[in-house]
């Protein structure tokens, strides 16, 4: 069982619910800097999102799935609201003056708003798929598994909603591209990276902050 206190839980998911703002935030801006690897298309966003994952799980592993919904509802509305503010302020990586506020930007909230959507619909797969498999004698199965189903999820709500027909001809041209390239590289920083860290930082949150009995 839990050997911390219940202030404890509620400032440790506090700063979770920060945690995960932040890291949308950052993605949704960096989503809109495309780059080539290989050839292939990709956005800068691929690297950075799949922090949310990691963050996610070790939740409900550590704390349950109650509460790693508890956080995606509280950060999913500020997360939405910051990523719209930082995407008319900084649209296209270059800063656009405070003066850029004054007008709706519908090409910068149909991307805050398709994030909204894939961050919603994704993470509640993932803690799903996390919850049915983390009894496994494995401790990688479940991580890896809602990782596998959460990120495509995440990436077709994204790409669908945010660059289906938009108004930027390259990423309406190229988001299939874009969105299978991204999915790609999330899941070999998530199961190449993040993984192994996942079962370090279990490792050591076990060791101080549960008791076998």
């Amino acid at each position: 069982m839990l050997s911390i206190s219940a202030t404890q839980i509620r400032r440790a998911l506090l700063l979770l619910v920060g945690f995960h703002i932040l890291i949308i935030s950052a993605s949704n801006y960096l989503v809109q800097m495309p780059f080539q690897i290989f050839g292939l298309h990709t956005t800068w966003g691929a690297f950075s999102f799949p922090f949310v994952y990691l963050a996610t799980d070790l939740t409900v592993r550590i704390f349950g799935q109650s509460n790693a919904r508890k956080i995606i509802f509280k950060a999913m509305l500020p997360a939405l609201v910051i990523s719209y503010l930082m995407g008319v302020l900084f649209h296209q990586a270059s800063f656009q003056g405070f003066g850029a506020l004054s007008e709706f930007n519908s090409f910068v909230f149909r991307i805050a708003f398709a994030s909204f959507a894939a961050y919603l619909v994704g993470q509640l797969m993932d803690i799903t798929v996390f919850a049915k498999l983390r009894d496994t004698k494995s401790w990688w199965v479940a991580p890896a598994a809602s990782t596998l189903v959460g990120n495509l999820i995440d990436t077709i709500v994204f790409f669908g909603i945010a660059f289906y027909a938009s108004s930027d001809s390259f990423m309406a041209e190229h988001w299939p591209e874009i969105a299978s390239v991204d999915y790609g590289f999330k899941l070999i920083v998530s199961l190449c990276l993040f993984l192994p860290a996942y079962g370090i930082l279990l490792k050591i949150l076990e060791q101080r902050i549960i008791t076998k009995k």
